[in-house]
Formats: structure tokens, C-alpha cells, sequence
């Protein structure tokens, strides 16, 4: 959340700041006018309701196609659109008052911005960090091409790197590649300012890393600024300027007396964080007696609630439909249209004023807090079918641009969310596929990203085979466009495949089109690499899938057939070796030994796998997002005693059914200083319901001990030979400003992985399948291995990051660590 206005008197021309609680806001924006910093037409693409125009992104040309999928063509030489250097940067947020108790504060602040940043001012909500950091935008000496103020609140590292993109050039319809937009925003020093910059240390380090030469201050909840840089933690404000902001707020002074004592006591009681005192000097207001008497301090706590309870029928129900969409950014002009309010800015400031709403960028949105509050006063939320119908039209007509839509996506978000919890995944594939076109145009992937992960599974849930085909053909092309190839390779296969079944040439044709852009080594993976028109009427008989896409609710989260539970094991078990850990617990003796003492263990063991996983296998998921046949599964054989059976996260049947993809690889001896040792397969184990399932993350190039010759030094990067903490040796070799590793996979099939990055952290992202039935069959998700460097050693962490059906869960996700070989 922001954090309410410590500030004294602002110049009697310039009103009052915006900020919610971070300000009192300037009371007639005008409709439309709530633009965030580089959001006028300069830099957006208003499409007047076409969604069928071309965008650029990267090395490929896109048309977004609404019904049958976006279509992808290769940018001829010379094309490339060549952005415009803008001579100087100056998006500022609204000018406010200057922070009251600060001084030191702000002196701190320009301290570490003149030594170079990146700086991190952090602190409780409501202490007071946003009415800091917008201070400082407007009035420290910025870098010499300007300065940029953004708002990352709910939004993705790489949204915001576009915004800074299209801030700094002369741009229409181009997001540039990582690498090349690294590459033009090099020698650009602008002083970034980022509010509500709550990111991973390794989001932070994505985002600065998109312009090196930028001075990046941010504000947050948490520390997360780790190494280089300042990190400025932000308290209450003293007594003196704490009675300064009640007097203000009051309309008075405070009196030296009775009351001065208790502002006093409720300074303390409050820690001086701004927004509590403003919410005490609003409830004196409302006092129904007019006397304006201050409430005492053991009242601090019970604030909200008295508050709520003053307000009328009209604020309280604009204050319920803000909470509705928990932390989201509404315009002035939908909550006038949904909330039936009349003078709805000055209602909307008088929200801001009592502490309970606060102005953004683009709108207004109800403080974190008063969000459970007044949920817990009003349990009954707005009407989940009003939202979906009003922005559903709304995005539906001409004059709605994709920069509005943008604009409101997380709105969007927590109203497809609302609708399948509320049983009306229907409603959630309304909005999502309204909104879809439009977020792509934006040339935000990040948010369209999260849209399209929302409608999958609703498309699923909903039984609409059309919607599942649609949203699987965008995920395919949205991870075509940022980079991710391998499940480029394995969506766009699944889409082709779901449209032919639909009997839609179109769409089976754009997907088979985009597919042969995936780079060979990520679609050799899959076994088959499409062609346009006749490569899409070939899957129909040999791809993976001929079923239908649509979950099926009887057997969608079925047990095995065995009746085996698969459960978390005790401890959570390291990425590098989950799956042999796993096994190792729970698997025989007979098989463990065999995997480590002879390669033919192997299809013995999966075979075996295979032989218990059929009737498992009926019962999980058949959601069409889930059928990317022999797909990128990136494991390889196992080593230096890994199980056979790979993968397991259970007992009996559900174990050995897991085993089959991993166990393809199994078998490197550990005899001796001459071991072989072969690609590590990574198998992640989860469970859709009851059933056990499988996930290659990455493997690790092969390599041979005995004679072969230590690592570099640690100046390599990643590069070299590494011993893990699971007792396995594993190897990288640069490429391309990144790491790769090749070996086969579970699939027998030639794969690499590739991790990318910079600095000392590194990443690769790789598919989840059902491999329940021994092979790679069923998609059901990712999950990302990040590899952080520290010197000689490293920290190898695998999270499972999204899910293409309900109920899949890791519980072999964890942390490997990996030592230089010497």
C-alpha cells in the first residue's frame, strides 16, 4: 500500500497531493485524467477496439487474432523497428506537500542517491515511505537524461522495464528482447524512482538489470535489496511533527491541555505512523456532537471499525465495491458506473481523506487493511456477475484502448479470480478472453501472462473446449515471444492439436506457423516440429492427444486405482536430487541398489513404473492444456545413487507409477574415481488430487571424472564443474551470455538447457507432466530453477511457478547447494 501524507502547507495554487493515504488528493482529476507517469499517447498504443493489428516483439512480428489464436512471422532484415532516443526523461509524480519530520530522512535519502544507488527506502504500511520517495522524485537532482517515477504495485519486473523503455524512446508497438533492450537502455542515467517495489531480490535485480546505467531508488514493505546498494529503513515520524499533522487534519490547533497530552499518548501508541494518526484526526471529525475531541489511545487499534461504522449508504457501498477488488486500481469513471455514486471524485476524496482509500495513478484503490476490516463488517461482496458483465462491455467497445485495458488488468484479475471461486468459471472466460487481445497489444507479457494462467484452468473448469484451445495457442505464443522455448515448443504442439480436434484450420495453422520459430533444439524435443497447413493436419492423427480437451469432472482428481496417497515427504527434498531422495525413502532396497550399480536398471524400473501407473493415470487430469506428448521433459539419467524410480512423492503404486520418467535415465555407477558421470534429471514430484505425478525442471551437462580436469576459478560464473550437496557432480558451459547443459532426456530425447541471467544469479524455467504412465504425456505446469552465485559456492532453488490445472501442488520443490570442484 501507499502511505499516507506527512506533509505541511503546499503552495496555495497547486491544491493538495494526490496519494490516497499518501496524500490528500487533488479533488477533479477529470475522467480518464488518472494517468500514470509516461502513460499519455507518446507511449501507448490506443488500437480503437482492433485487436488485429501487428505488434513487434523481439525478432518476431505478431498479429493478435481475438478468435482463432495470434499468428507469428519473423521480422524480414532490416525491419526491426528502431526506436528514437528521447532527449530528456521528466515523469513525474503530482506535485504534494513537502513531508512533515523528514529532513533527516530526505537528507539520508539524497546522501545515497548522489553516491549511485540503488537505494531501498523500507518500512511498515502507513509509515510514511510513498509520500517520501515522491518528495524526493520532484525535488533531489536527478541523473543527466531525467527522471522516471513508476508505480510497480501488482505489476511484473518486466512490465515495468517496458514502461521504462517506452519512457526513454520514441516508440509505437515494439518490446525489444531482453538482450536488446539491455542494449539501448545502456549509457541511458535516468534516476528511476519505483513505489510499492515489494519484488524477490531476484525481481529487483531483473528490473535494474534492464538499465544498467540507471539510479534506481524504491520503496517497499520488506528489505529485499541485498549487496550493493543503500537500504534506508523508514520509521514513524517524531512527537513535534505528529501534533503538526493532527492540527492539520483537525483544522486547528491542538490544544496544549487535556488534548495535548492525549495527541501525545496517541503519537506513541500509534509508533508516529502517519496514516494512524490521520485516521484519529478523521474520526474527531466525524464526531456527532461536533466537539472534535480526539479518541483515546486504547483506541488506536479499534480505528477502522469505528470509522466504518460513521460512514453513510453512499461511500460505504463505493468503499465495498473497492474492496471487492482487494488491491486493485479502479478508474473514477467504473466506480461511478458500478457504484451508482453522484459526485463521485469528491466522495472518493472524502474516502482518501478518513484513511480508508487512497488516489493511484490510475484511479483509486481501498488501503490493504480496510480490505479484511470492512469484509468482515460486510461479508457479502458486490455482485460477481455485475463486475464481469460491466467490463466485459466495457472492453468490448470501439474507444477502449489496450492501454486502458492495461490499466485495469488487475482489476480484471481479481474479478475473473472472484468468478471461479464463486462456481462461474464461465464468467471468468468471458473476462479473461475479452481482455486477452488487448493485454498482448499492451506489450505487457507479464500481466497477460497472469490473465491467461486464470483462464485455462476456468476454460477447463467450464467445459468450453474453444477457450481452452485459445488460451493454451497465447500462453504458446507469449513464451514464444519472451524467450521461453521449450514450452513454446510444448504449447503451441498442444494448441495445434486442440484446434484440429475443434476443427479449426485457422487456429491449428497459426499454431502450427508460430511452432516452427521455436529454436530446433527446443522442438526436436518434442519429437515432431510443425508445419503450416500440412504439418497441422498431420498432428490430427499423430500428435499427442486425440481425446478430448476438456476436463472431465468424474475423474479429474481421482485416486489411483491401487489406492496409494501420494504426501509430501518429511523433509523437503533438494531440487537437484528430489526425485532420488524421494525414491530413496520409498522405494525397495532391490531397485535402489539396482540403479546404482547397473545401467539396465533402468527400463526395469520404469517399466515397472508404468506397468502401476495405468490405472493412476485414468484418474488424473485430462484438461486440454495437459497433452504435450513427448514434450521437452529435460531429465536424464540419474546419478551417484539416484533411484531408479524418480520422482516418487509417495508409497506402493503412487511411488513406482512416478517412477517411468525418470527411471528412463537412471543408472550411473558409483564404483570408483572413474564413475561416468551422466545428465542429472531433476524430477520435481506432485500431486493433482491423489495422484502422482512428475516433472523434469532442468539437467545438467554430461561429464566424466577420473582424468578430466578441475573447474576455473570463480571468476568463470557458473561455468565449470560443480559438486552438489546431494553428492552429484554437475556441469555448464557458457553460451551466449548465458549457461547451457545438454544431455538426453527422459523422453530420449537430445535437450539443453539454458540458463540465463546476469550477475550471480541464473535461471531456467522447464515443463510439468504426468508421467504416470512412463512416458511424457499430460501438461500440468512450471517450474523455475534459480541458481544464485556466491563466489565458489551456489544456492539451487526450484519453485513450482504456475499450474495449468487445479490442485497441482509440489512438494519436492527446495533448495540444492553446489560447491566448485578445485
Amino acid at each position: 500500500m501507499t502511505d499516507r501524507d506527512t506533509s505541511g502547507p503546499a503552495p496555495a495554487d497547486e491544491g493538495r497531493p494526490e496519494g490516497g493515504p499518501e496524500g490528500q488528493p487533488e479533488r477533479r482529476p477529470g475522467r480518464g485524467s488518472e494517468r500514470g507517469p509516461g502513460r499519455g499517447s507518446e507511449r501507448r498504443i490506443d488500437i480503437a477496439g482492433d485487436a488485429g493489428g501487428p505488434v513487434v516483439a523481439g525478432d518476431h512480428n505478431v498479429v493478435i487474432d481475438a478468435q482463432h489464436g495470434s499468428t507469428v512471422t519473423l521480422l524480414m532484415e532490416g525491419r526491426r523497428p528502431r526506436p528514437v532516443r528521447r532527449d530528456r526523461v521528466a515523469l513525474l509524480p503530482r506535485r504534494q506537500h513537502a513531508p512533515l519530520g523528514r529532513d533527516t530522512d530526505l537528507a539520508r535519502l539524497a546522501t545515497a542517491v548522489r553516491d549511485g544507488g540503488p537505494v531501498q527506502l523500507w518500512g511498515a504500511p502507513g509509515v510514511g515511505k510513498s509520500t517520501l520517495l515522491r518528495h524526493a522524485a520532484r525535488t533531489l537532482t536527478p541523473e543527466r537524461d531525467g527522471v522516471l517515477f513508476l508505480d510497480a504495485a501488482r505489476r511484473e519486473p518486466e512490465d515495468l522495464a517496458q514502461d521504462m523503455f517506452e519512457a526513454c524512446y520514441e516508440t509505437r508497438g515494439y518490446a525489444p528482447s531482453s538482450p536488446e533492450l539491455r542494449r539501448l537502455m545502456t549509457g541511458v542515467r535516468v534516476t528511476v524512482y519505483v513505489d510499492n517495489a515489494d519484488f524477490s531480490p531476484e525481481g529487483l535485480r531483473t528490473l535494474m538489470d534492464a538499465a544498467p546505467d540507471a539510479t534506481f531508488v524504491v520503496a517497499g514493505r520488506d528489505r529485499s535489496l541485498l549487496g550493493d546498494g543503500t537500504a534506508l529503513r523508514l520509521d514513524g515520524i517524531g512527537r513535534a511533527p505528529a501534533l503538526d499533522l493532527l492540527a492539520r487534519e483537525l483544522g486547528r490547533p491542538v490544544g496544549a491541555g487535556a488534548e495535548g497530552s492525549t495527541a501525545g499518548d496517541l503519537w506513541e501508541t500509534s509508533s508516529g505512523r502517519p496514516l494512524l494518526l490521520l485516521r484519529a484526526a478523521a474520526l474527531a471529525r466525524l464526531e456527532p456532537a461536533g466537539t472534535g475531541a480526539l479518541p483515546r489511545p486504547a483506541e488506536v487499534g479499534d480505528l477502522l471499525p469505528l470509522l466504518l461504522g460513521r460512514l453513510d449508504a453512499e461511500p460505504l457501498r463505493v468503499l465495498r465495491l473497492l474492496t471487492t477488488l482487494d488491491d486493485a486500481d479502479l478508474d473514477v469513471g467504473h466506480i461511478e458506473a458500478l457504484g451508482g455514486a453522484r459526485d463521485t471524485d469528491v466522495l472518493c476524496g472524502r474516502l482518501v481523506d478518513l484513511g480508508l482509500a487512497e488516489q493511484t495513478q490510475r484511479g483509486y484503490r481501498a488501503v490493504a487493511d480496510v480490505v479484511p476490516a470492512l469484509r468482515e463488517r460486510d461479508p457479502e461482496p458486490f455482485s460477481v456477475e455485475v463486475l464481469c458483465e460491466h467490463f466485459a462491455t466495457w472492453i468490448a467497445r470501439p474507444a477502449t484502448t489496450a492501454a486502458q485495458v492495461e490499466q485495469h488488468a488487475r482489476a480484471l484479475e481479481v474479478v475473473a479470480e472472484l468468478a471461479e471461486r464463486d462456481g462461474r468459471p464461465e464468467l471468468a472466460v468471458r473476462i479473461v478472453r475479452a481482455a486477452s487481445p488487448a493485454l498482448a497489444r499492451s506489450l505487457r507479457f507479464g500481466v497477460w501472462g497472469r490473465l491467461l494462467d486464470l483462464g485455462l484452468p476456468a476454460a477447463q473448469l467450464a467445459g468450453d473446449r474453444r477457450a481452452v484451445a485459445y488460451f493454451t495457442h497465447e500462453q504458446g505464443i507469449r513464451s514464444l515471444l519472451t524467450g521461453r522455448r521449450v514450452m513454446a515448443a510444448v504449447l503451441l504442439t498442444e494448441a495445434a492439436v486442440l484446434w484440429r480436434q475443434l476443427g479449426d484450420v485457422h487456429g491449428a495453422n497459426a499454431a502450427a506457423g508460430a511452432h516452427q520459430y521455436v529454436p530446433s533444439h527446443a522442438a526436436n524435443a518434442q519429437g515432431t516440429l510443425l508445419q503450416p497447413d500440412g504439418g497441422a493436419s498431420h498432428l490430427a492423427s499423430s500428435g499427442p492427444s486425440a481425446g478430448p480437451s476438456a476436463p472431465d469432472p468424474s475423474t479429474a482428481h481421482a485416486a489411483g486405482a491401487h489406492g496409494t496417497v501420494a504426501h509430501p515427504p518429511g523433509t523437503t527434498t533438494d531440487p537437484g536430487t528430489a526425485a532420488h531422495t524421494t525414491a530413496a525413502q520409498h522405494t525397495t532396497a532391490t531397485t535402489h541398489t539396482t540403479a546404482t550399480s547397473h545401467t539396465a536398471a533402468a527400463p526395469h524400473a520404469a517399466n515397472a513404473g508404468a506397468a502401476k501407473a495405468g490405472a493412476a493415470k485414468a484418474g488424473a487430469a485430462k484438461a486440454g492444456a495437459a497433452k504435450a506428448g513427448a514434450a521437452a521433459h529435460s531429465a536424464g539419467a540419474a546419478h551417484a545413487g539416484a533411484s531408479a524410480a524418480t520422482g516418487a512423492a509417495g508409497t506402493g503404486a503412487a511411488g513406482a507409477g512416478a517412477a517411468g520418467a525418470g527411471a528412463a535415465g537412471a543408472g550411473a555407477s558409483m564404483a570408483g574415481a572413474s564413475v561416468v558421470l551422466k545428465v542429472v534429471a531433476v524430477i520435481v514430484a506432485v500431486v493433482v488430487g491423489r495422484v502422482v505425478i512428475s516433472q523434469a525442471v532442468h539437467s545438467f551437462a554430461e561429464s566424466r571424472s577420473g582424468s578430466s580436469s578441475s573447474s576455473s576459478s570463480s571468476d568463470t560464473g557458473l561455468a565449470g564443474r560443480w559438486t552438489g550437496s546431494d553428492g552429484a557432480t554437475y556441469e555448464f558451459d557458457a553460451s551466449g551470455g548465458g549457461y547451457v547443459s545438454r544431455g538426453r532426456d527422459a523422453c530420449g530425447q537430445d535437450a539443453s538447457t539454458e540458463f540465463t541471467g546476469s550477475g550471480d544469479t541464473y535461471s531456467a524455467e522447464r515443463p510439468i507432466y504426468d508421467t504416470t504412465s512412463g512416458s511424457c504425456t499430460d501438461l500440468l505446469g512450471e517450474a523455475t530453477t534459480t541458481i544464485t552465485l556466491s563466489g565458489d559456492s551456489a544456492k539451487v532453488t526450484t519453485t513450482m511457478t504456475k499450474s495449468y490445472q487445479q490442485g497441482v501442488q509440489c512438494f519436492s520443490c527446495g533448495t540444492l547447494y553446489l560447491t566448485r570442484q578445485q
